[in-house]
Order: structure tokens, then C-alpha cells, then sequence
């Protein structure tokens, strides 16, 4: 009826998604109360949602007023449109494009092949099908409420519905042209900054899968990473990249000390998923036979492969920040090299030392750790303090993946915290020594890092803290309430066969 509606005219989706979403819930409470069990709730209200996204995306210029070639109506005062020949800067936008892609490779293949080589054989695809997944799944969400509430409005905790359903950063035709909605300043699209923006959010709770990888159900996966990334990811976000909170020099950072540099995700991305990951790996419990029977990676190949991978896409990554092709972008470009290399030498180096040998996973772990602890720094340290972050990165990291993990005993199956976590959180506060204003004057001429008489530091241990804070409270909340309703590991018997089989149906090697 909804759909006969729309197409007939008679209706847009303004007016029919109120009274879709009343129905919706009138049957949920029915279904609820005819002692209708949580699994098959949970698949109509998904269901339902990806039915309500697609009708809404599909009739969103109707749904929300923007301007068609019969109503010749302008554009809004308050948005930046102008037509693609008049503003968009060619070679910017080139390269973010090109860095939205690499981004989106660094999530599949990259992490894919870099989490699959690590665990047993028999849970091969399972780790695989959470990275492509989530690629769908992220962003879907993103598209229909994600953009928006990292990057809308101007309040200091959340962003607003200005884009829900893309609306005001789709193209329109207005006055006899089409328009594209522009980024203030910067000659891009806002549909290149949100879909640059977008393989953030996929890749982030991506990143904690490695942490409960080889037991968490499926469907409690998918459930867990909906509402860790609207409830932790998006705040985050926007108080780190939209002048909220933790924004450096934003007229809202008195909570955290003036804000924090991030030019790439030290706090958003990977505090927030790491320490997430520490959470979730405590929560959910160790693995059958963890301790006492043999794990090992059951191939190195993939994880070489997939570290190779996330090493050229995190190019894309950092020097993407920059949102330009200029030199910022290039000094990015060269301390994530940097980092990376000079964190590869120093894990291989631990282990040469420690065990007598130094070994393909540590020299691969070792590169993500130095890629971490760079990132938040990237556009704001020298190549040279790349090289050092790089080589502390790899160092500290090995030493919270090894000693602290082995003291504690938890089993965070593919070092989630002690890479992300960790590593995520020395680059933030190294961030605060190190920044300088010879590579991006972001204060104006005010001193940024402790080595050129800067204050920035207090900043960064600030809003590191408060990361932490929140990653840890809404993390703890969502696993408990999600074990009440749905269950977080799968069952005993399903955890021996492994997850390729009893969660997809499928397996990664099949000898015939």
C-alpha cells in the first residue's frame, strides 16, 4: 500500500512514514506479547528497517523537499551549491576519491585477510563475513542517519537529521542546473566527504571483531555493531571532527582542556575500538582450550597478504585527512610510511631479542602497531618524529600484546586492544609532544606540542581519558544487555565445529 501510494502520487514518504513506523511498532508489540521469541523479532524489525532505508533513499527528494525541475524553487541559504563546473577542485576531489577507496580495501581485503590468516581454519570465513558484512551493513546505516549525526548541526554532544537519508548532500536540480552540495572551503562535494568519512565507520567496529574472534554469535555481531557505532561512533566522532567537545580549539572544549589533535582517528577509530575490544574480550570469556590447547594461526600467508594491504591503504587513510592534495597531505603521506616501517623494525627487533628469532606475524603486527600509533599524528608531527612514534608504537605494543596479555590472562584473540588500544592511546598523548605548527599552524601561530613550548598535551590526555571513559561504560552496557536478550557466544557444540559451519553453513577448505 505504502509503495502504491508513492507511486501514485498521492503521497510522499514525509507523509507515510509516520504512520508506517506506528504500524510497525503496533505488530512488534502484538508479536511481543503473543510470546513471539527475540530471534524472529529481531529479524521482522530489520527487515522493516532495510524496507524503510531503501523506500526512503529511493523517494528521498520527495520526502524531504528538495527541489525538482517543476518547482524551480532555489537552493537554501545556508547550504554551498553551486555546479560542478564552477567549484569543484578536480585534483582534490581526485584524491579523495582515491583515498575513500583505499580506505574501504583496507576493511576487504585487508583486515579480512589479515583477522582470517590468524585463527583455526575451521572460522576462516567466519571472520571474513564480518568484514564484508559490515561493509554493507555500515553503510547502510551511514547513509540514512550515520553522515548526520557526526556531521550535522553545530550542537557540542550530537549532530541533527539535516542529512538523514542523504538529504543536502545529494546533487539537486535547481534553477535549471544540477547542484552539488560543496564542503565549506575545500572545493569537494559533500558527497566525497561523506563517503570518505563513511569507510571510517565501516572499518571501526570491524576492528573489534578481532577480539571475540572464534565465538560471538553472528546475528549478536550484527546486532552489537548497529549500536556501538550510532551510541559510541558517532558522538565520538563529532565531538572529535565536528566542533564538539574534544575538538582542538573548539568554543566547546573547556571539559576537555582546550580539545585534542586527531588528525586521522587516534581517538574515534582506534581508542574507541580497541579499548571496546579489551570489553568485549572480558565480557564474552576466553575460548574453549584457550591456555591449554594449541591456537596457532593457521595461515601466515593471509596475514602477511592483508598487512601489506592495510599498510598502502592507510595512505589513504591518513594522508586522506588532509581532504586535500597539498602538503599536509604529503607530510601524512610520509610519517605514515615512516611510522609503519620504523614499527615493523622495532616489533621484529623485540623478538629477535626475546625469543631468538624475529617472525613474519610480529614484523606484520609490528607495522599495524607503528600505522596506529601515527595516525592521530600525521598531520600535525614531522617525518622524522614519525620515524620515533613508529618504532615506540611497535615496541609498546609488542610489549602489551605479550607480557600484559599473558599476565592478565584475557583472551583477546587477535590483540584488538593490545594494537588498537594501546597503540591508539600512545599516539594520542605522543601526538601532544610532538605536533609542531611548522606542518599545519591549526592554532594560528600558537606553540602545539611540548617540544615547541606548546599546551596541546593536557588536550590530548583529556579527551584520551574521556574515549576510554565512554568506550568502556557503553560497551560494558550493550554486551550485557545484549546477553540477556539474544546471548553472546554461540553454543559449545557450535564453538567445536567452528563458525564457518554453525553460523554460515559453510567452509573455507574443501579437499575433493
Amino acid at each position: 500500500m505504502v509503495l502504491n501510494l508513492l507511486t501514485d502520487g498521492q503521497a510522499t514518504v514525509h507523509d507515510v512514514l509516520p504512520e508506517t513506523v506506528a504500524r510497525l511498532h503496533d505488530r512488534v508489540l502484538e508479536r511481543m506479547v503473543s510470546g513471539m521469541n527475540l530471534q524472529k523479532l529481531w529479524r521482522i524489525t530489520m527487515a522493516s528497517f532495510v524496507l524503510l532505508a531503501t523506500v526512503g533513499g529511493a523517494f528521498s527528494p520527495l520526502a524531504w523537499g528538495e527541489s525538482t525541475p517543476e518547482d524551480g524553487a532555489t537552493a537554501p541559504a545556508n547550504e554551498a551549491t553551486v555546479t560542478e563546473a564552477e567549484a569543484i577542485d578536480t585534483g582534490h576531489n581526485a584524491w579523495m576519491l582515491t583515498s575513500s577507496a583505499l580506505v574501504l580495501m583496507m576493511t576487504a581485503p585487508g583486515l579480512a585477510l589479515f583477522y582470517s590468516g590468524l585463527v583455526r581454519k575451521k572460522n576462516v570465513l567466519g571472520v571474513m563475513m564480518q568484514c564484508i558484512f559490515l561493509m554493507g551493513l555500515m553503510t547502510v546505516l551511514w547513509a540514512v542517519y550515520g553522515y548526520s549525526l557526526c556531521f550535522g548541526g553545530d550542537s557540542p554532544w550530537i549532530g541533527n537529521f539535516d542529512h538523514v537519508l542523504m538529504k543536502g548532500v545529494q546533487p539537486s536540480w535547481v534553477d535549471g542546473e544540477g547542484v552539488y552540495p560543496m564542503l565549506d572551503g575545500c572545493g569537494l562535494p559533500l558527497l566525497t566527504h561523506m563517503l570518505f568519512q563513511g569507510m571510517f565507520f565501516i572499518i571501526t567496529p570491524a576492528l573489534i571483531c578481532g577480539a571475540f574472534a572464534e565465538r560471538m554469535k553472528f546475528s549478536t555481531m550484527v546486532v552489537f555493531s548497529i549500536l556501538w557505532g550510532t551510541l559510541v561512533y558517532c558522538p565520538l566522532c563529532h565531538w572529535v571532527w565536528d566542533g564538539g567537545i574534544l575538538a582542538y580549539g573548539s568554543k566547546h572544549a573547556g571539559v576537555s582542556l582546550g580539545g585534542a589533535l586527531d588528525f586521522a582517528g587516534g581517538t574515534v577509530v582506534h581508542i574507541s575500538s580497541g579499548v571496546s575490544a579489551l570489553v568485549c574480550a572480558l565480557l564474552i570469556g576466553k575460548r574453549l582450550g584457550f591456555g591449554s590447547e594449541p591456537m596457532p594461526p593457521h595461515n601466515l600467508t593471509y596475514t602477511a597478504i592483508g598487512a601489506a594491504m592495510l599498510w598502502v591503504g592507510w595512505f589513504g587513510f591518513n594522508a586522506g585527512s588532509a581532504l586535500a592534495a597539498d602538503g599536509i597531505a604529503a607530510n601524512a603521506f610520509a610519517v605514515t610510511h615512516f611510522g609503519a616501517a620504523a614499527g615493523a623494525l622495532a616489533w621484529a627487533a623485540m623478538e629477535w631479542m626475546c625469543r631468538g628469532k624475529p617472525s613474519i606475524l610480529g614484523t606484520c603486527s609490528g607495522a599495524v602497531a607503528g600505522l596506529v600509533c601515527v595516525t592521530p599524528a600525521a598531520g600535525f608531527v614531522l617525518p622524522s618524529s614519525g620515524l620515533l612514534m613508529g618504532l615506540l608504537g611497535g615496541a609498546v605494543c609488542y610489549w602489551a600484546c605479550t607480557t600484559v596479555k599473558n599476565k592478565f590472562g584475557y583472551d583477546d584473540s587477535l590483540d584488538a586492544f593490545g594494537v588498537h588500544g594501546v597503540g591508539g592511546t600512545l599516539g594520542a598523548v605522543l601526538t601532544g609532544v610532538f605536533a609542531t605548527r611548522a606542518v599545519w599552524d591549526i592554532g594560528e601561530g600558537t606553540p602545539l606540542g611540548l617540544i615547541e613550548g606548546g599546551s596541546v598535551l593536557g588536550g590530548q590526555i583529556a579527551a584520551t581519558a574521556i574515549t576510554w571513559l565512554v568506550a568502556i561504560v557503553v560497551t560494558f552496557i550493550l554486551l550485557r544487555v545484549l546477553d540477556a536478550t539474544m546471548g553472546l557466544r554461540v553454543s559449545r557444540e557450535e564453538e567445536i565445529e567452528g563458525l564457518d559451519l554453525s553460523q554460515h553453513g559453510e567452509e573455507g577448505y574443501i579437499f575433493i
